[in-house]
């Protein structure tokens, strides 16, 4: 499949890329694209949570009262869960959530969320730009021109683009990443995924 590749006017250059349609034109795994997503936010996870038990809470062991003869329940320490101030029954603990997959399920995904943007009409491609200095306005100017400000974009260009991250960072929904760095989770999340040919050549070489 053939997209027809536009300036940051948002005009056609009369120029258009190829897509492979082992990259753009794959039947979409859902289960694959699941097991992915829920990795990516499972390993977003510091997993720093902790509360105190009754072993670690400060206090007193001492009995408060007897065992029998008072008309109420039987209880211990004042560390007892029940009481307010007391330790947590199976609080949290510190641990590790991130879990590991397999590169070609890793690779379905993307491709998987490559393919349904295409099909549903999501991708846009432009020739490579950059700014001698970080612009917002000069953003906004080119989203303005893709006919995709208000939307959730990612901007993918072929390499790190200082000027270029710093111009979209105050914009709310706008997003830039490298390629090498494209992943499942935020390609599903923007509403329109800008591509660089440099991108796209990029993309090509690591997921084909």
């Amino acid at each position: 499949m053939k997209l027809e590749v536009l300036n940051i006017q948002g005009e056609s250059t009369g120029r258009s890329v190829e897509l492979p349609e082992n990259v753009f034109g794959v039947e979409p795994n859902e289960h694959a694209v699941y097991l992915v997503v829920k990795q990516y936010l499972a390993n977003q996870r510091q997993g720093t949570h902790k509360s105190k038990e009754r072993g670690e809470v400060a206090g007193s062991t001492k009995k408060l009262k007897r065992q029998k003869g008072t008309g109420t329940a039987r209880f211990g320490d004042i560390k007892n869960p029940i009481f307010r101030g007391g330790g947590r029954v199976f609080g949290p603990r510190p641990r590790n959530y991130s879990s590991k997959l397999n590169k070609k399920v890793k690779r379905l995904a993307r491709n998987s969320a490559l393919s349904s943007k295409l099909s549903a009409g999501e991708i846009i491609i432009v020739e490579d730009f950059s700014f001698d200095s970080p612009k917002t306005k000069g953003y906004i100017n080119i989203l303005d021109s893709l006919k995709v400000n208000g939307e959730k974009t990612l901007l993918v260009t072929s390499d790190y683009e200082r000027e270029v991250l710093l111009s979209c960072r105050n914009i709310p929904g706008s997003q830039v990443m490298r390629a090498i760095d494209l992943n499942t989770y935020d390609i599903l999340k923007a509403r329109k995924l800008i591509l660089s040919e440099g991108a796209v050549s990029k993309i090509i070489e690591t997921l084909n």
